[in-house]
């Protein structure tokens, strides 16, 4: 999950009131009106979990953020937003931001049709969002509808063979080390061909919130 002890950079939030997302929470929260009862049953997540996420006792992983932003109806980032008063960086100047990730590290959200892999999510407001995407499906009828988001999309085989879909273009297979850019509002889907894995590289230059909007992560339906 996104740590704030290794965030470089944040923008600036009238509400957050602390530098720990359970301070922001608690303050959206209760600009709203809402109950921590309230919010439990718009997210699926305890009320004991939330009252300890705000007071700083507990933190979570990045799918239980995603989905407390979704039910407070929020950018995932402004959780994470400290500095009322930091001004905003002129256009063209030098943040300094970077963020190294370890190898096969990063946070996971698992979907029926891939296994999402973030690095560097420590990083808020990124312009590019890069993901690994370990593909699961195996046909285009096991994908189902294909995925549209906002920006444009660079991919690259990795690992195995996919067959890329899309509702514009034939569908075209893309061996290890073949690549693919692409319109992303376009209608699209990778599929594994093959018994082995299938891992691709993608960098998309939508926004995190507009790409979490298509995600459809796995869930037992039991609140933590």
């Amino acid at each position: 999950m996104p740590s704030p002890g290794r965030v470089e950079s944040v923008t600036g939030d009238a509400e957050a009131l602390g530098s720990h997302p359970g301070a922001v929470v608690r303050a959206i929260r209760t600009k709203k009106g809402w109950t921590l009862s309230e919010l439990s049953n718009r997210t699926g997540v305890a009320v004991s979990t939330l009252s300890k996420v705000e007071t700083g006792k507990m933190s979570l992983n990045y799918e239980k953020l995603l989905r407390i932003s979704n039910g407070l109806d929020v950018d995932i980032t402004r959780l994470f937003s400290a500095n009322t008063g930091a001004a905003p960086v002129p256009a063209g100047a030098a943040t300094g931001r970077r963020s190294i990730t370890p190898a096969s590290e990063g946070p996971t959200i698992r979907t029926a049709t891939y296994d999402y892999v973030y690095p560097a999510a420590d990083l808020l407001n990124k312009t590019l969002n890069p993901m690994f995407l370990d593909v699961k499906v195996r046909s285009i009828e096991e994908f189902g509808e294909l995925m549209r988001h906002p920006g444009e999309e660079y991919a690259l085989v990795l690992e195995g063979q996919c067959e890329f879909y899309c509702d514009l273009y034939a569908p075209v297979v893309l061996n290890k080390g073949d690549s693919i850019y692409f319109d992303g509002a376009m209608g699209h889907g990778y599929v594994a061909i093959g018994d082995g894995p299938c891992r691709v590289f993608c960098v998309c230059s939508a926004k995190d919130a507009e790409l979490k909007s298509v995600l459809k992560p796995i869930e037992n339906g039991a609140k933590i």
